[in-house]
């Protein structure tokens, strides 16, 4: 089966003017057009080609990478806005759809949008949507505190930041977790700190406990060759200080410290650390 919206790996089957047409194991074929067909080919090579519907509503295939797939989230441009809705730029040839339902603010042209890009089942399209919130499901989560999880940055509150959860959960990134600037759209990695009731799930930036100990240490390894060979905080400085420094919690620090410590990499005096 061919599946609209997304990657497939298909066999040249056939010639014709207006390009080659590829079919998959059940001979369903699609038209790949003469722009992305390669210059050497032969009959029955594979091709992996993104399949989407041209302007008159046909299948067709292209091997161009769009900037999202089916069932995922990416923060897209408007190009124009029309009595009808939304044209996104994907980054392929037709544009994508987002019908005026679909927006949570009306977009206008130049505009950047987080959207989700879904399969409507009424009109066998492929439609966006800055309704990200509907998309996601909490009630059975697929993933555990300290799990390792892919984030999308969704929009800011006043607690901190709201994030997408491996494209499938909604998560909270407290402020007093947040030791970088982020931006609606940023794709991270993150942990799951917490699940509190309700399933919401606390995430922070980065990774936790010991497994945080290796990229911190390496943190502020860099910070010292940058700086000489000294930087000037140790366990009593300022968490805030810490932070601008290294874009790390005091707690994260410390560790970090003590094993590079161990390692008898740094020295630890009064007034700051220095290279061993």
């Amino acid at each position: 089966m061919i599946h609209l919206g997304e990657y497939n790996t298909l066999e040249i089957f056939r010639e014709a003017e207006q390009g080659v047409y590829l079919a998959d194991e059940a001979g369903n074929e699609v038209l790949l057009p003469n722009r992305y067909v390669p210059e050497a080919y032969k009959i029955w090579d594979k091709l992996e080609v993104f399949v989407y519907l041209d302007n008159e509503e046909r299948p067709v295939a292209t091997t161009e990478k769009p900037y999202i797939t089916r069932d995922d989230f990416a923060l897209l441009r408007c190009n124009e806005v029309t009595s009808f809705g939304a044209f996104l730029d994907w980054g392929l040839v037709k544009e994508l759809f987002c019908p005026f339902k679909e927006q949570v603010f009306k977009m206008k042209p130049g505009g950047w949008y987080l959207v989700h890009c879904y399969l409507d089942e009424k009109t066998g399209r492929l439609v966006a949507s800055s309704k990200t919130n509907r998309f996601l499901d909490n009630k059975n989560l697929s993933i555990k505190q300290f799990d390792q999880v892919e984030i999308i940055a969704s929009h800011p509150s006043e607690m901190g930041w709201n994030v997408i959860v491996n494209k499938k959960h909604h998560g909270l990134i407290y402020k007093d977790n947040l030791f970088e600037d982020i931006s609606v759209g940023d794709k991270m990695e993150g942990i799951v700190k917490k699940i509190r009731p309700g399933n919401k799930l606390d995430i922070v930036l980065g990774q936790l406990g010991y497994r945080s100990i290796e990229p911190n240490a390496d943190r502020i390894m860099q910070e010292l060759k940058v700086h000489s060979g000294f930087i000037n905080l140790n366990d009593k400085s300022d968490p805030e200080d810490i932070k601008n420094m290294l874009q790390m919690s005091k707690k994260n620090f410390k560790k970090a410290v003590g094993a590079l410590y161990k390692k008898r990499l740094i020295e630890i005096k009064p007034e700051g650390i220095y290279l061993a």
